[in-house]
């Protein structure tokens, strides 16, 4: 069945993004974006080696996002070892068995009939509204495994057939090309969001806004939901501002703020913990400050995509945007100086700007 004019333009968005100058997990959101023009369903997931040891997870904003947290509970965790054949947590041993995309029954252990009645499913897949899954593990030209990309249907959709299976499958080394982790600039990032959060000393959360919950979540995964608890790495954060004010009290010295940084699929974490004013009948109180930024081409690809330019305008755009001189960019693309600079001016007099500045800060003004 020939591709529509839709689906050819999202593959070539997906084949830039393959070959642009970042690539890492935090290139799921754009990537989703352009699946669901190729592959019909109603959420997406990433699930990715945490570095840690344990596995991270990035779910599309769905119902599901406020029900993935289940997903990490050990009743559940055991409940889908009984029904799949391999948990998503065995991640080593996914890599090491599944090879190409797979469908629903390739994944369980049991007929459907039980898996309905499994708490897996009723506690993590009914609520999140998802029942039927495609599932594709992806792994570097070597082998290493990067993640497992999982797209989701209702069971109130059509099932996934051969033709989602065929498509994924024909896209699987650009996908593993844009995962691939390189290396970690938090300078070439801008900024997101910031918000404040209050615990005591000892780590108990006394008060937390909707937008710190939600920047909490990003920043340690689904693992941790409105907890009364701060994560481990934090708890260890506010030991070091004891420790740093203790010294700080010998010495008369005004203590350095200890800072935690983190990087995961939703971007780049500061978290910074200080000494607050004591809450009324709570006695210390330490107030948390968490800043995300996100990768400057995470931010740059949606701003490029609502333009709708043409595809050679599009990517000329995207060098533009992040400063290529214009030789190079003629050379990269496989065209001339001359039709470079003919698309160059192109783009400028659609946008309405003058130069690359102004191109610039139109493309990555907040959003």
């Amino acid at each position: 069945m020939p591709l529509t004019r839709v689906q050819q333009r999202a593959i070539e968005h997906l084949q830039q993004m393959a070959c642009i100058d970042f690539n890492g997990p935090q290139l799921i959101e754009p990537v989703l974006h352009e699946l669901h023009h190729l592959i019909g369903f109603e959420s997406g997931a990433y699930f990715y080696p945490d570095g840690h040891g344990g596995l991270d997870a990035y779910l599309e904003p769905s119902i599901g996002s406020a029900t993935i947290h289940t997903y990490f509970e050990p009743e559940v965790m055991a409940s889908e070892r009984k029904v799949m054949r391999r948990s998503g947590h065995q991640f080593a041993d996914a890599v090491r068995l599944d090879h190409g995309v797979q469908v629903l029954e390739q994944l369980l252990a049991v007929p459907i009939s039980e898996l309905v009645r499994s708490d897996f499913y009723n506690l993590t897949l009914l609520p999140a509204e998802v029942f039927d899954c495609l599932s594709l593990v992806l792994r570097t030209p070597q082998g290493v495994g990067l993640g497992i990309l999982k797209l989701y249907r209702s069971a109130k959709s059509l099932r996934f057939g051969a033709q989602d299976v065929t498509m994924l499958g024909r896209l699987e080394p650009w996908l593993a090309r844009i995962f691939q982790p390189g290396e970690v600039d938090t300078q070439d990032s801008v900024a997101h969001d910031s918000a404040m959060l209050v615990a005591t000393p000892q780590g108990r959360l006394l008060w937390t806004s909707p937008l710190a919950n939600q920047l909490m979540a990003l920043a340690f995964g689904p693992q941790w939901h409105r907890r009364s608890e701060l994560p481990p790495r934090l708890q260890m954060l506010l030991h070091q501002l004891q420790q740093a004010s203790h010294l700080g009290s010998w010495t008369g010295a005004a203590p350095a703020l200890p800072q935690l940084d983190l990087h995961n699929a939703s971007g780049w974490f500061s978290l910074r913990a200080t000494q607050m004013a004591a809450a009324a009948g709570e006695g210390q109180a330490v107030g948390i400050q968490i800043t995300h930024r996100v990768p400057r081409v995470a931010h740059l690809l949606p701003a490029l995509r609502a333009l709708g330019l043409p595809q050679r305008q599009h990517e000329l755009a995207y060098w533009l945007a992040r400063g290529l001189p214009e030789a190079q960019i003629a050379e990269r693309m496989g065209i001339s100086a001359n039709t470079a600079t003919y698309h160059r001016r192109q783009i400028y007099t659609r946008l309405g700007v003058q130069n690359r500045l102004e191109l610039q800060a139109r493309l990555l003004a907040p959003r």
